[in-house]
């Protein structure tokens, strides 16, 4: 068995070419497993194998210190197949492939510099353009020159499985939330080279 995980997790990067984002995998405020990068141009995300390929996450339960947390049991359940992650060439989209809805917060579904984003719901068999590349390249611009009251992570969204927070719940944060997934998007060099002219100029 450990063999199989080891050769289900073996990561090669076709060459010449770089992630274009980076899945991290949490349970309530723990990270489990491994950063997990993603080269392709879109990748599934699910808790039971085989549901083709993609990140497999019940691989990791087993080394989760919330294995005795109820909620967080009865949650993995409910990832089943899960999620399709998707670049496109307007953004990148999830589609909710599982049998219960999914939650999603984004700097780019929101307007500029807004501290508490929005959490959005999104029932099965539906998908939500959850990244926006021409927004977050207008709010790139914005920030080089008025830079945000605050940090702010500009390049990153994140999905919960089942479950939401916000206002709207009883969990007011996504750290509280049983199973949930960060994206981490890279940022280009050319991107870089941009926000970089803008401030010096």
């Amino acid at each position: 068995m450990k063999a199989l995980i080891a050769k289900r997790l073996r990561i090669q990067a076709p060459e010449g070419c770089r992630h274009w984002c980076t899945l991290a995998y949490w349970e309530l405020r723990h990270r489990v497993g491994r950063q997990f990068p993603v080269f392709g141009d879109s990748i599934n995300v699910f808790a039971h194998w085989p549901q083709g390929e993609g990140l497999w996450l019940e691989q990791w339960f087993s080394t989760s210190i919330s294995n005795r947390d109820k909620s967080v049991r009865r949650t993995r359940e409910k990832i089943g197949v899960g999620v399709t992650i998707s670049r496109e060439e307007d953004g990148v989209w999830v589609y909710n492939r599982s049998n219960d809805p999914i939650f999603v917060n984004s700097p780019t579904l929101d307007p500029p510099n807004t501290r508490n984003l929005t959490v959005y719901k999104v029932f099965p068999g539906f998908s939500i353009k959850v990244f926006d590349f021409e927004i977050a390249q207008n709010y790139r611009r914005l920030h080089a020159i008025e830079p945000p009251d605050g940090p702010m992570d500009h390049n990153a969204f994140r999905i919960s499985f089942a479950k939401g927070w916000g206002p709207d719940y009883s969990r007011q944060f996504i750290t509280s939330c049983p199973c949930w997934l960060e994206v981490l998007l890279s940022v280009t060099d050319k991107v870089k080279r941009s926000i970089s002219h803008l401030i010096n100029s």
